[in-house]
């Protein structure tokens, strides 16, 4: 029998919706063997005000079981409750997950009010920190997984972009195959000269079983290609990568192109680094 996996589900406490945890139950539903859950109650102090005249701050035994316990238990699914105060919301996430072997974490975001998204630094942390995929959820976003997109970066030249091309390719195929649904290759490029030639991608279809009429190669900025092929194919989840670095002074860059695809795109949104492990 295969193993059963983990799925870790952050869950704020200040949330009256928790699309995150509601969209764990709707994927998980349709994965055999039906994978755990492991909710993360915790409130995020950069977003939230925590300062004791917000009401939704305080929460008790009826909540935990209305809001989480009984939904899951509805859905036919079996879940595990953390309850963390650590003021270190991102490490306390990255730490637990891992002490868990999640598979993957399921981050909520907060609806965009303006065009520009921005990413608080926590949030940006745990995406570059965790050593799963990290799926941010967006509120609205279709909770099918019926056509998955893969960003890839055919002219990657350094280790770790080849390193990290991998992982995005077999995560992506590995969702697709879970969930019997369509998988999509898409890269951008910006100079005419860096188109790679047929014989790189029939190989690349070969390799990832991909037929060739659903690897788009497009030119433009990759945010822009990304979003417009994501709304082409009406794509329910995009896989992306973005890799682990550092600055001078040991902070992680936050990586304004995968910034950009984030901000740019309404569905949800897969997220590896190369640290992620893939074979789970």
């Amino acid at each position: 029998m295969e193993q059963q996996n983990t799925v870790f589900v952050v869950v704020d406490p200040n949330d009256d919706k928790h699309v995150a945890l509601e969209r764990a139950m709707s994927t998980s539903r349709g994965r055999n063997p039906q994978p755990r859950l492991a909710v993360f109650v915790a409130v995020n102090g950069e977003a939230v005000d925590t300062r004791a005249v917000n009401d939704h701050l305080f929460r008790d035994e009826s909540w935990f079981r209305e809001q989480i316990r009984d939904p899951i238990s509805a859905a036919g699914l079996t879940c595990e409750i953390t309850v963390c105060w650590s003021s270190d919301w991102q490490a306390a996430i990255v730490q637990e997950a891992k002490r868990c072997n999640a598979e993957m974490i399921y981050l909520p975001v907060h609806k965009k009010s303006t065009r520009r998204f921005t990413f608080a630094e926590s949030k940006w942390r745990v995406l570059k920190t965790a050593r799963c995929p990290v799926v941010l959820i967006r509120p609205g976003a279709k909770a099918a997984r019926k056509v998955v997109l893969a960003t890839v970066n055919y002219q990657a030249k350094t280790l770790e972009q080849r390193q990290l091309n991998r992982q995005i390719s077999e995560r992506a195929t590995y969702i697709a195959g879970h969930y019997g649904a369509e998988l999509h290759l898409v890269n951008a490029f910006l100079d005419s000269m860096r188109y790679p030639d047929r014989g790189a991608l029939a190989k690349l279809a070969d390799k990832t079983g991909v037929p060739t009429h659903r690897i788009h190669v497009k030119q433009g900025y990759t945010s822009d290609v990304v979003e417009t092929v994501a709304k082409e194919i009406d794509a329910d989840l995009v896989v992306m990568g973005t890799l682990n670095q550092f600055g001078e002074t040991g902070s992680l860059l936050r990586g304004n192109t995968a910034e950009r695809v984030i901000g740019q795109l309404d569905v949800d949104v897969m997220v590896c680094n190369q640290f992620t492990n893939t074979d789970v």
